[in-house]
């Protein structure tokens, strides 16, 4: 199906970063890169890898994440936080595919 036809639905898979907050579901980085190759298999069009600025492991989860997965778009959450911006952004730069989508929240500096 192509993506410009009005009636697709696009797919945002939260599992990595939202499905994590769980009590007793922390996932090691190869867990995390094992779900995001079968979020691919499915054919995903969106995975959240993580909250890269939280901690240098979900740094890394996110940046293998992006420079291993091929297929969909991986994203990072990040709050309206010049820091959380850049993280997100460094984490990021090996995804196979560019997009960039921001909030209307206004940019805090702190």
């Amino acid at each position: 199906m192509a993506t410009d036809q009005k009636d697709y639905v696009r797919i945002f898979d939260t599992t990595l970063r939202d499905g994590e907050q769980c009590p007793g579901a922390a996932m090691t980085e190869n867990e995390k890169l094992e779900i995001a190759a079968q979020l691919a298999a499915m054919k995903v069009d969106i995975i959240e890898a993580g909250f890269p600025i939280s901690s240098p492991v979900q740094f890394q989860a996110v940046e293998r994440i992006a420079r291993e997965t091929e297929g969909p778009t991986i994203a990072a959450l990040a709050r309206a936080m010049k820091a959380d911006i850049e993280a997100a952004f460094k984490a990021l730069q090996p995804a196979k595919k560019e997009e960039f989508i921001r909030s209307l929240l206004p940019l805090r500096s702190t």
